[in-house]
């Protein structure tokens, strides 16, 4: 079974929910109609008894003269066909003096009031009617009790009531008809935004990321998803160029070495040599297989930080201590250049220990390679109330300034030339950056021209 649109399930929904505050409202405004009517027909049967006791206490001095004079009573209810006036004698069983009006509230039981007070009781007349009875005991001018039941005959009020019941049962279909219809098109409407989406996303591929959705006069809730999407085609945009971008840098990375060795090879093999010679020639290869085995390492490293598969445990990490057992790895390779190493600080960060050496490390080969003989490499801790720094400063050779922002570039480098002599893939500081990725921090560098270039690794500050 298709299932169905979105559009019609949330205009199919309001429609429901109208109905039944239409019903609602409906029941509603009949129980309030009904209220008044009876409120209207109580306090009509008040004043037509107190204008009957009026008559019967100006006019009437006997029983005789109720019988023999009605007319004054007449002129009561004379024009409302609905009433019907009876009055009985207080005696018991009560005898029937005067009846004016519907002659069929005869069958209507007689009550029995205790007390000269005006009440009500609802009764049914014989053609079924609800019918509203006001009596009360009244006296002559002679004295006499006598018994004043007074009738309003509710036919005209059930009609009305019927009229409108069928009237907004009539209505209700069409109301219906048209909250639906008005609130499928404003869902409809509404959800325009999705289908620009849905547009968005038919046309995005790996070779255009570049569509993006409008955000301008969307509803918030719609602005906040077409934000995210937008961030989400900007992000893989990003991520798919890197990715292009790296494979063609290491396409020509890959591709000098290569052919280094093929050429080499090609060379020694066009003719006999010495055995001295073949030697040399494997010497050669060798140092260029190395420097490859270290690029595809180093590179298999870089993949499996920037895209862990697993997520990282973390621990508390004493830097001081860290840093010491790099730069005692170092001590020797610095002696070769009659550089010194110094430490100062202590800090600890919460992080994966042998990323952090790994980026020291990097950070520290290169302030060896790069510093000049006879200077001090330092590595200073330091801490603020939110960031913990450790920072690798050596006296070499300057990095201009437009560099800096592409020194954690992969594959980047100031002098390509110097770099590959001295070993360098490279992917060094680009394997720095992505640690301090996964540890919520960043590195950082300055160059002052004729001083110091220093490297900093940036760890938020323990809570």
């Amino acid at each position: 079974m298709k299932p169905a649109r979105l559009s019609v399930k949330l205009g199919v929904t309001i429609t429901a929910m109208s109905a039944v505050l239409v019903l609602l409202m409906a029941a509603f405004a009949l129980a309030a109609i009904w209220r008044q009517l009876d409120i209207q027909a109580r306090d009509g049967l008040t004043d037509k008894m107190a204008q009957v006791q009026h008559s019967l206490a100006e006019g009437s001095a006997s029983i005789a003269d109720i019988v023999l004079h009605p007319h004054n009573l007449r002129d009561q209810i004379i024009g409302h066909d609905n009433l019907t006036l009876v009055i009985m004698d207080s005696a018991n069983p009560r005898k029937r003096l005067l009846t004016l009006g519907d002659q069929e509230s005869t069958e209507l039981p007689i009550p029995d009031p205790g007390s000269p007070v005006l009440e009500f009781q609802e009764v049914r007349s014989a053609e079924g009617h609800e019918t509203l009875m006001a009596y009360q005991l009244m006296r002559l001018k002679s004295g006499q009790p006598i018994l004043v039941m007074l009738t309003l005959d509710r036919k005209s009020d059930y009609t009305l009531l019927s009229a409108y019941v069928k009237s907004t049962l009539i209505a209700l279909p069409l109301i219906l008809l048209l909250v639906g219809g008005c609130a499928w098109w404003l869902v409809h409407r509404g959800l325009k935004p999705l289908r620009a989406l849905s547009q968005v996303a038919e046309s995005v591929s790996a070779r255009d990321l570049s569509q993006r959705m409008k955000v301008q006069g969307l509803p918030e809730e719609l602005s906040d998803l077409a934000h995210a999407v937008n961030f989400m085609l900007h992000r893989l945009d990003s991520d798919v160029q890197q990715l292009a971008q790296f494979s063609d840098d290491l396409a020509h990375e890959l591709r000098t070495p290569m052919n280094n060795l093929m050429g080499t090879a090609q060379v020694t093999l066009s003719r006999e040599r010495a055995p001295q010679e073949y030697r040399q020639v494997l010497e050669s290869c060798t140092e260029e297989l190395e420097r490859l085995s270290r690029m595809v390492s180093q590179m298999l490293f870089l993949a499996s930080v920037s895209q862990p598969s697993a997520p990282l445990t973390f621990s508390d990490v004493a830097l001081h201590e860290e840093a010491a057992r790099v730069a005692e790895l170092f001590a020797v390779t610095a002696d070769e250049k009659a550089l010194s190493i110094a430490l100062r600080g202590e800090a600890t960060v919460s992080g994966d220990k042998l990323m952090i050496q790994r980026a020291i490390s990097n950070l520290l080969s290169n302030a060896i390679r790069h510093g000049t003989s006879g200077s001090t490499v330092t590595l200073e801790l330091s801490a603020t109330a939110d960031e913990v720094t450790l920072a690798v400063a050596n006296t070499g050779e300057d990095i201009e300034s437009r560099h800096l922002p592409h020194l954690f570039e992969r594959f980047y480098r100031v002098n390509p030339g110097h770099a590959r002599q001295q070993g360098g893939t490279g992917l060094g500081l680009a394997i720095v950056r992505s640690i301090m990725s996964l540890h919520e921090g960043r590195v950082t560098v300055e160059s002052e021209p004729g001083r110091l270039t220093t490297f900093g690794l940036v760890f938020p500050r323990l809570a």
